[in-house]
């Protein structure tokens, strides 16, 4: 998992969970007979389609069967933190992890219960732990230290990593924002009131002013001066990104939508401020349900940056809130502004499945598949679509051929072969579908 208050893509397999993002690797699961053979499939299958309660049911029995495998329980924990049902989450991978301490997917799931309720500090402890695993988790360590305002060991462990790996430009701006938080390397409010007095058109003062009553949680005297910036200089952009944060804590999105699109017209404003706003607007949008066409006209301001596939992120948003049809939408978008991005085409195959659009997905597979025939993925949701559709042999034509650009990823490789056995099924030629499934359970034991 990467650093969450950004943007970032988590997507759902059919059978066995392909992500575009390596998330689980469960241990080995022995299966010692057809009865826990029977119930682990069914598990499996009932999550594909997220009856998560049918799955869990499913998996208690197979923990019954086998009470010290360390992996049932976290796949228990994974549909228990589907359904939301936070406490029996953590029970599930608190009991994997005393069973296997030095499974970092089990440490994984943990960090989501914490993250998802919000507990940061406990999170802090797990991430502590999944940095032996992993050094990119001290990019999820800085931002929970910025969460819970410690930001003296955020900057201790940025300048340690600037030292080692190298930092993100996210955490560039955390570094500035706690180096400039400090009232010794800014001027006095009374200093800055006195040079407003005298020169109410030097702008550099009141966003000095600006910063110093924001930081000291003066909100009503950092609004005042914003106000009074836009009245002296009326183009100011930078009264506009005060103002625009104003709007947004008081819920008034209109105000809050003028204000953005002034400071994404302007050539002042830095791109990272431009990017943040947008960002902040999004989650706005989001949680009111509402301004989506404010939201998707900002996006236009962004289509000469170069840098940043903006509508894809925002599709990949919407996609992890099961917004099926905005993630297409913005995804659709991203994908005419950047027609070779094939990881955008991927996500909105995706999006597509998840809707369960799986005419959409075979045709748009299909036709990217002629401009990327080695794409595995492409591949796979075509052969997929194919086996929803009950177009069989269809399916097995583009899972046969598809497999052998199948890399180093065994995820991959697993519901390649899942999809091959129900292609085989649909088929009548069950022996062909035994073959396929057991490599697919073969592959679950390699994946640690």
């Amino acid at each position: 998992m990467n650093i969450k208050n950004f943007i970032a893509i988590t997507v759902f397999g059919l059978l066995v969970p392909m992500q575009f993002r390596a998330q689980e690797n469960p241990d080995d699961i022995t299966m010692k007979n057809d009865n826990f053979e029977n119930h682990f499939y069914e598990s499996l299958k009932q999550k594909s389609i997220e009856n998560y309660d049918k799955a869990i049911l499913e998996m208690q029995q197979c923990i019954q069967l086998q009470p010290s495998n360390a992996a049932l329980y976290n796949e228990l924990g994974k549909n228990y933190l589907s359904l939301k049902n936070y406490p029996e989450a953590q029970k599930a991978f608190d009991k994997a992890i005393e069973l296997n301490p030095k499974e970092r997917w089990y440490w994984n799931g943990l960090y989501d219960v914490f993250y998802e309720t919000k507990d940061y500090n406990s999170s802090i402890r797990v991430v502590q732990k999944l940095i032996e695993f992993d050094k990119k988790f001290q990019d999820d360590l800085v931002s929970l230290y910025m969460y819970t305002q410690q930001f003296d060991k955020a900057l201790f462990l940025i300048e340690e990593m600037e030292k080692t790996t190298g930092i993100s430009s996210t955490l560039e701006l955390y570094k500035m924002q706690i180096q400039g938080n400090s009232k010794q390397k800014r001027p006095q409010k009374e200093y800055l009131e006195e040079a407003i007095r005298k020169n109410p058109k030097d702008e550099q003062n009141y966003i000095e002013l600006i910063y110093i009553y924001s930081e000291n949680n003066e909100e009503e005297k950092a609004l005042e001066v914003a106000k009074k910036l836009e009245k002296e200089l009326p183009e100011s952009d930078w009264a506009q990104v005060s103002l625009f944060k104003f709007h947004l804590n008081n819920q008034q999105g209109d105000k809050a939508a003028q204000a953005m699109n002034k400071v994404l017209k302007s050539r002042k404003v830095d791109s990272k401020i431009k990017h943040r706003i947008l960002n902040e607007f999004l989650i706005f949008a989001n949680n009111t349900n509402s301004f989506y066409t404010e939201l998707n006209a900002a996006t236009d301001y962004f289509t000469d940056t170069g840098d940043v596939n903006v509508n894809k992120e925002i599709g990949i948003f919407f996609l992890n809130k099961k917004k099926w049809d905005l993630a297409v939408q913005y995804l659709e978008k991203g994908l005419r502004m950047y027609k070779d991005d094939v990881t955008t085409i991927e996500v909105l195959l995706q999006a597509y499945t998840e809707k369960g659009a799986y005419d959409e997905v075979r045709k748009k597979a299909t036709e990217a598949i002629e401009l990327f025939p080695t794409q595995a993925r492409l591949y796979y949701f075509a052969g997929m679509a194919n086996n929803q559709m009950k177009n069989f042999t269809d399916a097995l034509t583009f899972l046969k051929s598809g497999i052998d650009f199948v890399v180093d990823d065994t995820d991959l490789e697993m519901n390649f072969n899942i999809q091959l056995g129900e292609a085989y099924h649909g088929l009548g030629d069950q022996k062909n579908k035994e073959i396929h499934f057991k490599k697919a359970e073969q592959l679950l034991k390699q994946n640690k």
